[in-house]
This record gives structure tokens, C-alpha cells and sequence, in this order.
């Protein structure tokens, strides 16, 4: 009985690890699919509508974020899991009908297969929201004395997805051409998508999972009562949207070949994707670095540093631009060579080993000394994952009237408010 207790248990940490993968893989296929909707006929190269459909990906945690917290506590783990699985799988296939309902048609001067994308990527938002409440603490559940060591190799699948996402979708999208690009050019992803969350739903269907008792529920104060958490929910606010701002933005960049960094059109998207997905490998490194050195170096020490760090890339990144090349190994689908792009783009590939430790310690920070509102915090701090649509929306709505790189002020200014927190709103003080 208890052997087939563990395989289950086995079964059910491997299924939350891939669904670890899922969440990072659904949210950065929003950015690279932009460059194809930039391609088409209304929207013509606006980077702003480019990145709406991220922008829906994240307007639904400021939509779902407490509700997710309040399903997880009424229907438990695992009903919370199995349904955001099925909201995942109809997301995806929403976004899937968008190369086919609506193509050809227009709302107003809009694609009318564009409104369809974004309904699938907001409802996509939704299941990531729920996998987001659910994934974390199903894994401490399940692993026992190895829940750390379950969730740290969760984390490690979440960027290495976050890392190839981007170069799968460059290489599939290949030359971008202006009515000739299609969403449908990525449905091998798609498709994939699908039947992984549709196996993990059957998975997990058959797995027992045990709900921790529930303690009674005590009154506590509002976490909003404190200065450095009402700084630190700003804080978060902004990181999301760096964090996916700079490689988002980045990965235009770099695919267009008339506004943008001047590459061969042939391969600027594959190029861009390469070099997006290379950031977000640093970040996983970063991860790695920082959990070995977390026991001896501080939380406000580390965001000190990486946020000052940051700062100083972001500010060289706009200075340089264009102005030296460098070569960077990418793959272009011919195989891996060494490509010139622009010194820019090495400089904000490197903010990935800065803005990998930036959550964990913005949260440690922010609700240190909370004590029992803590829980409450942590609701409120998925909520202001929105960030990560909104920052990266309006850096782009400046780089359409500015240009790409002067875009990247926004995220300085983000990055300066982050610095300041670790510097000085940290500190715990009442509201």
C-alpha cells in the first residue's frame, strides 16, 4: 500500500514539475507570436498591438489571482489543478482557431483573427494564474522532506522552457513577410501544447492527492498597514514587467530588419528568438548561483546588487545601441554559428543573470515581519503579476513613437524604483 502511495506520489511530483514547464512555456510564446501579428495587413508593425496579446496573458492575474487563492482553498489541490489543466487546453486551442476563424475578415482595421488570439492568450492567462496557486504548494505537499529540492528542480524545467520557447517559435515563424506570416506557422507548438496539458489532466485525474487540514481562520491585519510591503508590491509590480519587458522587446528588436537592429530578414527571427531564449538561460543560471549563495549572502545585499547591476546594463544598452557589433552563437535552422547583433542586445541578454533572483528576494523583503498576514501578502503579490502585461505595453507604445531602444528608459525607471526598495523601502516601517 505504501509503495503504491510513493508511485503515485512519484507520478503526481512529475506531472507538477512538466506543469512547472507549462506555465513558463504558455507564457513566452506570447511575446514571438507578436512578430507575426506585427506582419499582418491593420496592424503593420505596431509594436504596441505586437504585445497585446501578453498583455492579456497577464491582465488575467489581476482578474484571477484572489479568486485562484479562494477556489484552492474551497475545492482543494487537486480540483484547482485538473480545472486550470482544462482552461489551459481551451486557451491554447483558441489561440489555435485564430489561423482559422476570422482570417481575412476586419473589426474596424483590425484583423478579426486577432481578437480571437487574444481571447485564447486571456484565457491562457487564467490557467497560468491557477497553475501558478496550486503548482508551489502541491510540490510540498507531495515531496515531504524533499519539497525544496522538487521545487528548485521545477524552477530549473519553468526557465529552461522559458528559455527554448522563444527559439522554437523563431525558428518555426523563419523569414517574417508582411501577409504571408501566419499564426498558423507555429501550430506544431501548439498542438504540443495541447496534448501536454491534455496527458497531465488524465494524469492527474487518476493520482490521489491529500489536502492538508485546514486551520481555523483568525483575523489578521492587512498586510497594506506596512510601508516595505506596499513598497514591495510596487517592486513586484515592476520586476514582472522587466522581466519580460527586456526580452519581449528585445526579441522585435532584433526581428526587425527596417526599425530595428538591420539584421538579414531571412534570419532575424530565428536570430531574435536564439537570443531572447538566451536570456532567459542566464536566468537560470542566475537561479543556480543564487541558491547557492542565499545562506550566506542577504536578500537585500543580492537585490542591491543585481538591481544596481541592472540599472547600469539597461542605461549602457541605450547609449550603445547599434554602435559595435558583437557575435553572439546562435541557431538560424542551418545549425549554430556566430552572428553579429548589436551590443545592445549582449548587454540586455546579461540582465537575465539580475533579474533572476530579483522575485524571491522582493518577496523576502517584503513581507518580512508580517508574521500572519503573510498568506494574505502572497495573494496580493500574484495579483500585481499584471505587471508583466502592462510595463512591457507601455515600453512598447514608447518604442512605436520613439524608438526601440529610448523604450528602454521605462525599464530603467523600473529598475531604479527596485534599487531604492532594496536600498531603503525595505526597511520595516507601518504605512
Amino acid at each position: 500500500m505504501t509503495k503504491t502511495k510513493e508511485n503515485s506520489n512519484i507520478i503526481a511530483v512529475i506531472t507538477m514539475i512538466f506543469l512547472f514547464g507549462m506555465i513558463s512555456f504558455v507564457t513566452n510564446l506570447a511575446a514571438p507570436i507578436g512578430n507575426i501579428w506585427k506582419m499582418q495587413p491593420g496592424i503593420e508593425g505596431s509594436n504596441t498591438l505586437g504585445m497585446m496579446g501578453n498583455m492579456m496573458n497577464f491582465l488575467a492575474y489581476a482578474i484571477m489571482g484572489i479568486p485562484a487563492g479562494n477556489l484552492l482553498k474551497k475545492k482543494g489541490y487537486k480540483f484547482t489543478a485538473l480545472a486550470a489543466l482544462l482552461v489551459g487546453l481551451v486557451g491554447v486551442f483558441v489561440q489555435f482557431l485564430s489561423g482559422v476563424v476570422g482570417v481575412g475578415a476586419f473589426i474596424g482595421k483590425i484583423p478579426a483573427n486577432f481578437f480571437v488570439y487574444l481571447l485564447g492568450a486571456f484565457i491562457c492567462g487564467f490557467a497560468v494564474c491557477m497553475l501558478n496557486t496550486v503548482v508551489n504548494p502541491m510540490l510540498k505537499i507531495l515531496g515531504g522532506k524533499r519539497s525544496n529540492q522538487y521545487i528548485q528542480i521545477g524552477g530549473s524545467f519553468n526557465s529552461l522552457m522559458g528559455t527554448l520557447t522563444p527559439m522554437l517559435v523563431g525558428s518555426m515563424i523563419g523569414e517574417l513577410v508582411k501577409g504571408k506570416s501566419q499564426i498558423s506557422d507555429v501550430n506544431t507548438l501548439l498542438f504540443m501544447a495541447m496534448g501536454v496539458f491534455a496527458l497531465a489532466f488524465v494524469i492527474l485525474l487518476f493520482v490521489p492527492i491529500q489536502d492538508p487540514e485546514q486551520t481555523k481562520s483568525q483575523k489578521v491585519e492587512s498586510p497594506m498597514k506596512y510601508r516595505h510591503f506596499v513598497l514591495g508590491i510596487i517592486a513586484i509590480f515592476l520586476y514582472v514587467g522587466v522581466e519580460v519587458g527586456i526580452p519581449g522587446t528585445l526579441n522585435f528588436y532584433l526581428s526587425d530588419s527596417q526599425n530595428g537592429a538591420g539584421l538579414d530578414p531571412a534570419s532575424a527571427a530565428a536570430i531574435a528568438g536564439f537570443v531572447a531564449g538566451t536570456y532567459w538561460f542566464l536566468m537560470l543560471v542566475g537561479r543556480l548561483v543564487s541558491s547557492a549563495i542565499s545562506g550566506k549572502v542577504s536578500s537585500r545585499t543580492q537585490l542591491s546588487c543585481v538591481s544596481g547591476v541592472a540599472l547600469v546594463l539597461i542605461i549602457l544598452a541605450i547609449f550603445l545601441g547599434k554602435a559595435a557589433m558583437v557575435s553572439m552563437p546562435v541557431f538560424t535552422g542551418s545549425g549554430f554559428g556566430m552572428v553579429q547583433v548589436p551590443i545592445a542586445a549582449l548587454l540586455l541578454v546579461l540582465c537575465g543573470l539580475c533579474t533572476s533572483v530579483m522575485w524571491g528576494t522582493i518577496f523576502d523583503l517584503a513581507v518580512e515581519g508580517l508574521g500572519a498576514a503573510t498568506e494574505k501578502a502572497s495573494g496580493i503579490f500574484m495579483a500585481m503579476v499584471v505587471g508583466g502585461g502592462i510595463v512591457p505595453l507601455v515600453q512598447n507604445f514608447v518604442a512605436d513613437k520613439a524608438g526601440y531602444m529610448p523604450s528602454y528608459w521605462v525599464l530603467a525607471a523600473a529598475v531604479a524604483f527596485i534599487l531604492y526598495f532594496a536600498v531603503a523601502g525595505s526597511k520595516i516601517k507601518k504605512a
